[in-house]
Order: C-alpha cells, then sequence, then structure tokens
C-alpha cells in the first residue's frame, strides 16, 4: 500500500473493546448533527471518552481531539445561512474545532499524530489525473437530480444578491476545505493509529455525514454522501495527500454551488440536464 496519510496503528491497542468507545464518539456526531438530540448526545461522547480510558489511554487522548472537535462544532447550528452573522459564527466553529485539537496535539501532547500533508513529493498516476475529470462530471450527471426532485436545495437559502452569491461560494469552498482538514487528516488519521483502515472509515465517514446532514444533505442524500465519504478516506489512504482529495473535493463542491443556485433560479447556471 501507498502512503496512508497517518501514522500506523497503536500497537497497544489490541483489546477488542477499543472499538465500542470509538463508535460511541461517532455514534455521538449522529446524536448531536443528524438527530438533533442534543443532552443525549453529549452523554453519549463523554461515556465514550471516560470508556475509552479504561481500554488504552493512548486511544483516550485520540478520541478526546475528535471529541473537542465535534463539540466545537455542536455549539453552532450548522445550517445553511449566508447572513453575516451567521457566516462569521459558522466560520469561528469550524476554525476553532480543527485548531484546538492541532494545538492539543502539538502543545500538549507534544507530537505529530495530527498532519496537513499538502506536499508529498509524489507524482499523480494518470488514473488519479483521470478521476479529478470524472468527479465534476459526475456530479453534472446527479447533484441536479437530487436536489430538486428531494426538495434538498431548499435546505440552502434562496439567493440572488451578488454579495450572497459572493458569500455562498466562498461558505461552499471553505467548509469543503474544513471537512478535509477535520474529518480526514484529524479524525481519520487519529482512528487510523488504532484501527485497521476499513474501521477508521466507517468511524469518520459516520460523522462526515451526520455532519453534512446537518448542513443540509437529506431525504435521500446519505445515498451520495456516504460513499463520497468513504471514498474520501480512501483516497487519502491510497495517495497521503491532502492536496490531492481537497481537489477532488472543491471540484465536486463547485458543482454544487451552481446546482443549488440553479435549482432556487432555473434561468441562473442553466447548463444541467435533469
Amino acid at each position: 500500500m501507498t502512503g496512508t496519510g497517518a501514522s500506523e496503528p497503536h500497537a497497544d491497542t489490541a483489546s477488542r473493546w477499543a472499538l465500542l468507545p470509538a463508535a460511541g464518539v461517532s455514534a455521538s456526531a449522529l446524536l448531536l448533527f443528524g438527530l438533533h438530540v442534543r443532552p443525549l448526545g453529549y452523554v453519549v461522547l463523554l461515556l465514550s471518552l471516560a470508556g475509552a480510558v479504561l481500554v488504552d489511554r493512548v486511544l483516550a487522548k485520540d478520541l478526546l481531539l475528535i471529541g473537542l472537535g465535534i463539540s466545537i462544532v455542536s455549539t453552532t447550528s450548522m445550517e445553511a445561512d449566508v447572513s453575516w452573522d451567521r457566516f462569521f459564527a459558522i466560520g469561528t466553529a469550524l476554525t476553532l474545532a480543527v485548531a484546538v485539537p492541532f494545538l492539543v496535539d502539538r502543545f500538549v501532547y507534544r507530537r505529530r499524530a495530527i498532519r496537513f500533508p499538502w506536499r508529498t513529493g509524489r507524482r499523480w498516476p494518470r488514473i488519479e489525473k483521470a478521476y479529478l475529470v470524472l468527479v465534476p462530471l459526475l456530479g453534472w450527471a446527479i447533484l441536479p437530480f437530487y436536489f430538486i426532485s428531494s426538495g434538498a436545495y431548499e435546505n440552502w437559502p434562496h439567493i440572488t444578491d451578488g454579495s450572497e452569491l459572493a458569500r455562498f461560494f466562498v461558505g461552499v469552498n471553505a467548509v469543503g476545505t474544513w471537512d478535509e482538514l477535520f474529518f480526514i487528516c484529524t479524525c481519520f488519521a487519529l482512528l487510523r493509529r488504532h484501527f485497521p483502515v476499513w474501521q477508521a472509515n466507517l468511524l469518520q465517514a459516520t460523522i462526515f455525514v451526520s455532519f453534512l446532514w446537518e448542513l443540509g444533505y437529506r431525504s435521500w442524500g446519505p445515498l451520495l454522501t456516504i460513499p463520497f465519504a468513504l471514498l474520501q478516506g480512501f483516497i487519502f489512504t491510497r495517495t497521503g495527500s491532502l492536496t490531492y482529495v481537497l481537489i477532488v473535493h472543491l471540484l465536486f463542491d463547485a458543482i454544487v454551488f451552481l446546482a443549488i443556485v440553479h435549482a432556487h433560479n432555473p434561468d441562473m447556471f442553466a447548463i444541467f440536464v435533469y
């Protein structure tokens, strides 16, 4: 296997019980973001972290970083809103959700488990370059049908003002970038220290998809977001490159932006067939 972009699994986490607290942390995200059962979600998160301490202290330290990020994100609604106050509130929460675990990892734990590998010195093979072309084509073919047929586009505001459109475009790209920094380079990388790739990927995808549900990808949206989250984890495992997975994500998000605006305003970006 080529570079994973994550540390090797922690050798001492051999107990079969290790998966339970990790799954509990992921489940807390489902409760907090997907189901909005806020008191229960925090209880599950705290019990999972306490259980991790009993199983393995290194696991507990890593799950605590993920729990910190989840908790920070949960302090404000992530439903799409381009008003200036929500724009800055969401941006602040997302920034802290990445920065706090990173700083704790560096300056409290004094290690480098969380890294952002922008440059790997590795050339992208032809298949990876082809995938960069395929991604926006798939988005063009699938996303308008999803947003319009499910009515999910209504989870985003109806925007016609130029300033709001600009904020929406920036917001879509900023959230897409944050997704990779938190779900892949933080959650997935930390989970890979303790679990096989497939388990770590399922755990991070649960958190990823729960967040996307709150963001607005509802109805049958998980049929799209679950494969996307799993693919991003798999691609990062193969390439070890944040740059590559981020380009994939932002290409897809460019079509997300066009499709949502078009769904609200059919005369705008009328480039889709559905």
